[in-house]
């Protein structure tokens, strides 16, 4: 038996998109465990893109983003997927690993929220493909996930993802000061959110009408 085989969670598995950029085709899809390789080249390669915006680690960014470090990192994102919490997901562009996506802290009940984050590597960059990776994940939360509430943090520096955060539709709510450890200290972020009444249309339709997207 397979221990790792996925329980049955509203929207886990997912195989999600395609929609088109100017950059490729861009979809997601599980986590896998033969993702290691590529993971840990990418994430050491662009540890100058990465770095700044992401929560502080334990040993050096090359040791925490080795290969080595993959198998546990993708038990326990599975192990949070199959209790329904959690849905990891890459970033394919044109079928090639470009990044992840995560939908996490799920809660059902009468709450239904979560949060959305991503990473994508700096060759993917400044081609749509976050934006459209978070369109796909966004309007997977508001359907087949079933949530009402999707937030999301970012530093008030990283201009580029505040930038991504605003064209698929979310809207700031506040400032959390000190809110998180990254890259070496607390840092304050900026409180963003989507709920379903912000939304007319799906994320996706909405990138296409911008004409950010279009579908294969």
């Amino acid at each position: 038996m397979n221990v790792f085989r996925a329980a049955q969670h509203p929207g886990w598995p997912a195989h999600l998109g395609p929609v088109r950029v100017p950059a490729g085709r861009v979809s997601l899809r599980p986590i896998r465990l033969r993702d290691a390789s590529v993971w840990s080249r990418i994430r050491i390669r662009d540890r100058a893109h990465l770095e700044p915006w992401e929560p502080t680690g334990r040993g050096s960014w090359e040791a925490r983003n080795h290969t080595s470090n993959w198998p546990a990192l993708w038990s326990s994102l599975k192990a949070e997927a199959r209790r329904g919490a959690m849905i990891p997901l890459v970033i394919e562009l044109d079928g090639n690993f470009a990044g992840q996506l995560t939908i996490g802290n799920i809660v059902r009940g009468a709450l239904r929220s979560g949060w959305i984050g991503y990473w994508v590597a700096k060759d993917a960059g400044g081609q749509g493909v976050a934006t459209a990776a978070l369109a796909l994940g966004l309007d997977h939360c508001f359907g087949a996930v079933g949530l009402h509430r999707v937030e999301a943090t970012v530093r008030p520096e990283n201009l580029a993802s505040r930038a991504v955060l605003a064209k698929v539709g979310f809207r700031e709510e506040g400032l959390l000061r000190r809110y998180l450890d990254v890259d070496g200290g607390w840092r304050d972020h900026q409180l963003v959110a989507l709920t379903t009444e912000d939304l007319q249309s799906s994320v996706v339709e909405r990138l296409i009408r911008a004409g950010r997207v279009t579908l294969p």
